[in-house]
C-alpha cells in the first residue's frame, strides 16, 4: 500500500521557496514503487511531476495531481583499467556524486561542481557550467516508460540532447521517469579550462596546470563569488538561457553593441550571453517587489519575500519584452514552468 500524502505545501520541495499546494503527494524510496505510484495518477486522471531536487522549476500554481519526490539512493563505481563506470540512483544529490567521484580519482565532473539538484533532473536539462556538459560524461540512463509500461534504458542518442535540453522536455515529456543515471569517467586527471573565465582565474591564483580537485575548488570559488546559495536567498541558478543566434543576427548586433559578449558554436551559430544582455538593459540588481534579479550575477531570479509564482512570471516576461525591445532577441526561460 503505497503511503500517498494529501494536500502537501511544496515550499520547501522547491529552491525559489514558491508556495503550491499539492493534491497528492509520494515519496519514491524504492524503484518497485514507481510503477504503482504511477498507476495511482493514471487512475485518477492525474498529471504527475517528479520532483527531485526543485532547483530548476518555476512552481506558479498549486498542482493538482500527485507529485513523487524522487528519494532514490545508491551509487557504484564499475572500474576497468583506466575508465570507470559511474551509475547513481536519481533522488542522489547531484553535487556529492561529483565530490565523491573526485575523492575515488574518477574525473570528468569537476567542471560541473556545486549545481543544484538531483542526479536523475541532470540528463532532462543536459546541465552544463564552464564549458562542460553532461552529455560529454553520460553512458546511459534507466528509467519508467509510461507508454510501454517497463523499464527501458536509453543511450546518450537516444536522448536527442542539446544545449539545456533534452528529450525528456519534448518526446518524452510525461511519460518516462527516470530512475538511475550512468556516467563515464576516467581515472586520468585531464582538467579542462578552456572557459575564459575559468582560466583567467586558475592564472590569477597561479595554478598554470591545474589537477582536476583544483579545477573544482576553483569553480566552486567562482560559484560562490557570484551566486547566491538557495539556503539563504531563495533563486532557481540561472534563469534565463544562454539565446543562439546566426551569424548574420551577430553581426547586426556588433553593429549595436560591438562589445557584445558572444561564443561561436560549432554548427555556426553564435551563443550570447544572457547575463551580459540583461546587466546592459539596467536589469542587474533590479527589484520588483517580492522578485528581482540578483546583485552579483543579473540572470539569477531571486525571490526576496514570499513570491509567488505569477510574480516571477510577471518578472521574466517584463525582461523578456524589454530584451527583445533592445537587441531583437527573444530569451527563454531555463527552470520549467508548472
Amino acid at each position: 500500500m503505497l503511503a500517498i500524502e494529501e494536500h502537501v505545501e511544496l515550499k520547501p520541495y522547491n529552491t525559489l521557496a514558491l508556495h503550491s499546494v499539492a493534491r497528492y503527494f509520494f515519496s519514491l524510496e524504492t524503484i518497485a514503487d514507481l510503477p504503482a505510484a504511477l498507476a495511482f495518477a493514471r487512475d485518477k486522471k492525474l498529471p504527475v511531476l517528479m520532483l527531485g531536487g526543485g532547483s530548476n522549476l518555476v512552481l506558479a500554481a498549486d498542482f493538482d495531481g500527485l507529485v513523487i519526490n524522487n528519494r532514490l539512493q545508491g551509487i557504484s563505481f564499475d572500474v576497468y583499467g583506466e575508465e570507470v563506470k559511474v551509475t547513481a540512483a536519481a533522488g542522489e544529490n547531484w553535487h556529492q556524486l561529483v565530490m565523491l567521484c573526485l575523492r575515488n580519482g574518477y574525473y570528468g565532473l569537476e567542471n560541473l561542481v556545486l549545481i543544484p539538484g538531483s542526479v536523475g533532473a541532470a540528463p532532462i536539462q543536459n546541465i552544463g557550467a564552464y564549458g562542460v556538459e553532461l552529455v560529454q560524461s553520460f553512458h546511459s540512463l534507466t528509467g519508467w516508460d509510461t507508454e510501454q509500461q517497463v523499464f527501458r534504458s536509453l543511450s546518450a542518442e537516444d536522448c536527442q540532447f542539446a544545449y539545456r535540453d533534452s528529450i525528456f522536455k519534448h518526446a518524452l515529456k510525461g511519460r518516462f521517469y527516470i530512475t538511475e543515471v550512468s556516467l563515464q569517467l576516467s581515472t586520468r586527471p585531464e582538467a579542462t579550462i578552456a572557459y575564459k573565465a575559468l582560466r583567467e582565474q586558475l592564472t590569477a591564483d597561479g595554478c598554470l596546470q591545474p589537477t582536476p580537485l583544483q579545477v573544482a575548488d576553483t569553480v566552486m570559488a567562482v560559484r560562490r563569488s557570484k551566486l547566491p546559495d538557495p539556503a539563504e536567498l531563495a533563486n532557481a541558478g540561472s534563469f534565463f538561457k544562454n539565446p543562439l543566434v546566426s551569424a548574420a543576427a551577430l553581426k547586426q548586433l556588433q553593429q549595436q553593441e560591438p562589445s557584445i559578449v558572444h561564443y561561436p558554436q560549432p554548427n555556426g551559430e553564435v551563443k550570447l550571453a544572457a547575463g551580459w544582455l540583461l546587466q546592459q538593459a539596467g536589469w542587474k540588481g533590479k527589484r520588483v517587489g517580492n522578485v528581482g534579479m540578483h546583485s552579483e550575477q543579473s540572470i539569477v531570479l531571486v525571490n526576496y519575500d514570499s513570491a509567488t509564482g505569477s510574480d516571477v512570471l510577471e518578472l521574466a516576461s517584463r525582461i523578456q519584452q524589454d530584451i527583445m525591445q533592445k537587441f531583437s532577441v527573444q530569451l527563454e526561460i531555463e527552470p520549467v514552468v508548472y
